[in-house]
């Protein structure tokens, strides 16, 4: 009796996976969008990957003239070579920049590139701001200079809200990098991109990051997404069974009607 009983659930738990409408609702509008988002990931990954190829391929390229980024459809990480004077009046404090855990600012200044007549909003480095109270202390070269620089062309960095650029006391804090907002503010021609200086004489702490998150961070975001599309599926899987037996075990329980002492 005991064989029967549980060979008769065994083959009702199996022949009826019984889930539910409304969680089979749920896994056909989740697991789509859990491994649509795994798989952006992992391409998101790829096209890092290409970058940061393409990157290490101009790293020791010979830097080019200013006027020469006319002829150049991807700027991106391209060196160049400026001959000019920083405008000091005109400094601009990017915040909430960290290096090493601590906190502080990138220093940008508009620079005049002679050869070409343009100008260039150049990032200077990294300043450490401990106190708010006490403004960010540097020095800006009075005579004409010779700098090596990268154009940097933002990679997929986070939204930041932008205070109006018109406002404010110089040097002027802001927490987004705008070139086009700063040129016709000052009425002057410009490059639309900020340049960041390369280790040298004019340069702060001059480091910078080659993206703003690693093909392997997004190779991580990946691997959480697949996994929560497994997790939803296994559980999915549970839940049906699980649903099934209990349907399975109520059902044998059930008083029989074609046996007792009236059946005749």
């Amino acid at each position: 009796m005991q064989f029967e009983y549980s060979q008769t659930i065994r083959e009702q738990a199996v022949s009826g996976f019984r889930p539910g409408w409304l969680p089979s609702i749920a896994v056909a509008l989740l697991l789509p969008l859990l491994l649509g988002l795994g798989f952006w990931q992992l391409s998101r990954a790829e096209e890092k990957r290409t970058l940061l190829a393409d990157f290490a391929a101009r790293e020791h390229a010979e830097p080019m003239s200013v006027a020469e980024l006319e002829r150049r459809a991807d700027l991106a990480h391209l060196r160049i070579r400026l001959r000019g004077q920083f405008d000091e009046q005109h400094s601009l404090l990017l915040d909430n920049r960290q290096r090493g855990g601590k906190v502080g600012v990138e220093l940008l200044q508009p620079f005049y590139d002679q050869a070409s007549g343009l100008w260039l909003l150049v990032n200077r480095g990294w300043l450490p701001w401990p106190d708010r109270r006490t403004p960010p202390q540097f020095t800006t070269p009075e005579q004409p200079l010779e700098l090596l620089a990268r154009v940097h062309v933002p990679v997929g960095e986070p939204f930041q809200l932008q205070a109006d650029p018109a406002s404010g006391d110089w040097p002027r804090l802001i927490t987004a990098v705008e070139p086009d907002q700063l040129w016709r503010q000052l009425g002057r021609g410009g490059l639309a991109y900020e340049v960041r200086l390369e280790p040298g004489p004019a340069a702060y702490q001059a480091e910078w990051p080659l993206l703003a998150m690693s093909p392997d961070k997004h190779t991580g975001y990946a691997v959480q997404w697949f996994a929560l599309a497994a997790a939803l599926v296994g559980l999915y899987l549970y839940l049906g069974i699980h649903t099934s037996r209990q349907s399975a075990r109520e059902k044998s329980h059930e008083p029989s009607h074609e046996s007792g002492p009236f059946h005749s």
